[in-house]
């Protein structure tokens, strides 16, 4: 005789979650699926229209210069001795600029990441402030600082007779005024991420503090150096109005690849084309390098 507690079990019934059964894995399986799925659906128009024209405004620019480059005559362009000296020039001036920003850059995120001083909130504000700053100001500011009757440019040029603007120097300088905050942001980001109980332990150890962040702290830090440096490289690269308001635009001399193409523009829009091109490809390329920091899905 069958019991009430006796009825078999039924065979299209979901296994409980979690018993390894085939259909509780595929319930738990389509859950997941929902979860993921769910953001993407029915996405509302006002919200959709605005996306497609943002996104057009700034894809639809780019699409022209490529599609009106002149593809034939590019390596002849890029050949010519005037191109070829602002390409060289923006390369050197721009690594050079990123050398000193990791110089000084480096220390400057290290002090604000890892001490605690009266007004440095208002010590970060300034070191951001080149980020917001119009460049064509920066450029005039270091000319009143650096020119010959700048504030400490007349005493490096009395006692030293040195002279920075307009000179190949003064063009590294504007690229670092400018670039440098991109360093010190990257860094200290990463620096507060790490994990300061390392350093610590190197102390306890007898390690001083400068040794606990030669051997302990940079090795953690380099991903964010490195991404730094990028970013501060790129940026130097690019950069246009404080080059050339404070060392103005003379080609061999101080005209970089901004320039360059703001003068090509005039005479030789086909140069000017293919100068574009040339720095359209190293930002590619910078945001190829840095797409794992920087797109990593949460």
């Amino acid at each position: 005789m069958t019991g009430r507690y006796d009825t078999p079990p039924d065979p299209h019934a979901s296994a409980p979650p979690g018993s390894g059964g085939r259909p509780g894995a595929r319930t738990a399986k389509a859950r997941r699926g929902a979860r993921t799925r769910t953001p993407g659906r029915g996405v509302p128009l006002p919200l959709l229209v605005p996306a497609v024209l943002g996104l057009a405004f700034l894809l639809v620019p780019l699409l022209a210069l490529l599609l009106r480059a002149p593809w034939r005559g590019l390596p002849a362009q890029l050949a010519s001795p005037e191109v070829w000296q602002a390409l060289r020039l923006s390369l050197v001036c721009a690594t050079a600029a990123t050398a000193l920003s990791l110089v000084v850059g480096v220390p400057l995120a290290w002090l604000l990441a890892r001490t605690d001083f009266p007004g440095r909130g208002l010590v970060r504000a300034l070191v951001t402030l080149p980020l917001v700053l119009p460049p064509v100001v920066g450029g005039v500011a270091l000319l009143l600082a650096l020119g010959r009757n700048g504030v400490v440019g007349q005493w490096l040029d009395a006692w030293f007779g040195i002279t920075l603007p307009f000179t190949t120097t003064g063009v590294v300088l504007a690229e670092t005024f400018v670039a440098m905050p991109f360093l010190v942001i990257s860094v200290e980001g990463t620096l507060r991420a790490a994990d300061p109980r390392y350093e610590e332990a190197a102390a306890t150890l007898g390690a001083s503090r400068f040794t606990a962040f030669r051997r302990v702290t940079l090795p953690l830090i380099a991903p964010g150096v490195a991404a730094g440096a990028v970013l501060a490289w790129a940026r130097a690269l690019g950069e246009f109005g404080a080059t050339i308001t404070f060392a103005g635009n003379f080609p061999g001399r101080t005209q970089t690849m901004p320039l360059a193409v703001y003068l090509a523009l005039q005479n030789d829009p086909a140069a000017a084309i293919a100068l574009s091109l040339v720095l359209l490809a190293v930002s590619v390329a910078v945001l190829a390098g840095l797409r794992d920091r920087w797109m990593r899905t949460v």
